[in-house]
């Protein structure tokens, strides 16, 4: 979108935009919040329980209670990036702050199903464009060979915020009552976006007419998206197959506390804790299969994509098993479930980070943004949205356990999209790295004989 102008001094290969105290201070900041979104986000999983004693929901209504978030975060995304990025990002993000967090606190009061649903929505308004803004305000602060470690950083900071929202809200909710955990873990966000407004913002330049065009609207943006994946095949089956296994995560993070609850019995204090450890193995799982993959496509790039279809076929074996085993063992130990449980949960993480890279390898340098902004689209939408709501469905027609073992089957077209796009990897990625070619200037060119 728009760079810091040349007035601000930019920040170079080896320079920060203001200074290395300013920059460390966007940072911290910048952290902070990212933790606290996820917790505000991830907290409502583990007052299921509670949630469904008092008002005896559905698992299909408790579902939507965390889909409603991701869906409003992916339509609320782009026009919340361009509109900040033609305002103002630190006052942007100071506001977005504020609303998701008055919408988590705002939770406590509500007295029925519609209106929790309502304030979760709110929480999404607030949060959508939130990790693209602040990844923009980091990138801009530090010079250019810090940026990839610091926004690493940046985005693993939401498992954190995710386990802390499902271990604090459980052991809140049993202690006061689940309308006080809405409430309590609300709080810190105003405080931080009030602190936030003392960080520095790179300043708005004008775009090109070119840029200003296709930034307009979000119905331009939604052009350029189509365009792009028309372009790239294989960032339209990176994009459906990072999806598909999203579906998978977001399942199981969000119902594993029921799980633990209904099926193990559970205290739910004690289930979002032990939730909360296999969400945080997965978070170690994303790393360690992202290295594994890298090294995979070390010799042949494609490989990448093949190692990445065997680990979520691996994942979707170690699910099934994990959720199905009782179906098929009825006297297997609990140990066992809850071993095949945190496997399946350590692997099923594969795709997070590469297929971010794949991305970016497809896309021109010119257009990175706008590639990783798509994929973010496709994953809020048809993955993270979908996953807990999918679940919740199955789960009233056929019981949470069996709902369980059969969402693991998005896995299977997740690695048949991973398959399809090693196909076409090669040839994208040298397209989108090959230099431009020069424009030929007529008058240049010798004059032919008629």
């Amino acid at each position: 979108m728009q760079t810091p102008s040349s007035a601000a001094a930019p920040a170079t290969a080896d320079g920060y935009l203001f200074g290395r105290g300013p920059a460390w201070f966007a940072f911290a900041m910048s952290l902070a919040l990212m933790v606290v979104d996820y917790v505000d986000r991830q907290i409502v999983v583990s007052l299921f329980p509670f949630i469904k004693r008092e008002w005896g929901l559905s698992d299909t209504q408790l579902g939507s209670l965390v889909s409603v978030v991701s869906l409003t975060v992916g339509l609320g995304s782009l026009p919340v990036a361009l509109f900040a990025d033609r305002v103002s990002r630190v006052k942007c993000i100071a506001a977005m702050a504020a609303l998701w967090s008055l919408a988590t606190i705002s939770c406590m009061w509500t007295r029925n199903f519609t209106q929790l649903l309502a304030a979760r929505a709110l929480v999404g308004v607030g949060e959508a464009g939130y990790g693209s803004v602040g990844a923009a305000v980091i990138a801009s602060h530090f010079p250019v060979r810090m940026r990839g470690a610091l926004l690493a950083g940046f985005f693993a900071a939401a498992s954190v915020g995710s386990v802390l929202g499902v271990m604090l809200g459980g052991a809140i909710a049993a202690r006061w009552g689940w309308q006080a955990a809405f409430g309590v873990l609300g709080l810190p966000g105003l405080v931080l976006a009030l602190v936030y407004l003392k960080v520095r913002d790179y300043p708005t330049v004008q775009l090109t007419p070119v840029l200003d065009r296709a930034t307009r609207s979000p119905g331009e943006v939604a052009l350029h998206i189509v365009r792009a994946l028309a372009r790239s095949p294989t960032m339209l089956w990176v994009c459906i197959g990072g999806a598909a296994q999203l579906v998978v995560v977001s399942a199981v993070w969000s119902w594993l506390p029921s799980f633990l609850n209904r099926v193990h019995g559970l205290a739910p204090e004690r289930a979002a804790v032990v939730a909360a450890l296999v969400v945080l193995g997965g978070a170690a799982g994303s790393v360690l299969w992202g290295a594994v993959v890298d090294r995979a496509g070390k010799r042949r790039p494609a490989r990448k994509l093949h190692a990445m279809a065997v680990l979520c076929l691996l994942s979707l074996a170690l699910l099934v098993a994990a959720f199905g085993v009782h179906s098929w063992l009825p006297a297997a130990p609990s140990w066992l479930q809850l071993a095949l449980v945190a496997a399946g949960g350590f692997v099923m993480t594969c795709t997070v980070g590469p297929v971010s890279a794949v991305v970016i390898d497809v896309v021109h340098p010119g257009v990175r943004a706008t590639g990783a902004s798509v994929l973010a689209l496709f994953q809020n939408l048809f993955g993270l949205a979908l996953g807990p709501v999918v679940a919740g469905l199955l789960s009233d027609a056929f019981g949470l356990e069996a709902a369980l073992t059969a969402v693991p089957l998005f896995s299977l077209p997740a690695a048949l999209a991973m398959v399809l796009a090693a196909r076409t990897y090669q040839d994208d990625a040298e397209r989108a790295s090959a230099p431009p070619q020069a424009p030929v200037n007529p008058a240049a060119q010798p004059a032919t004989a008629p």
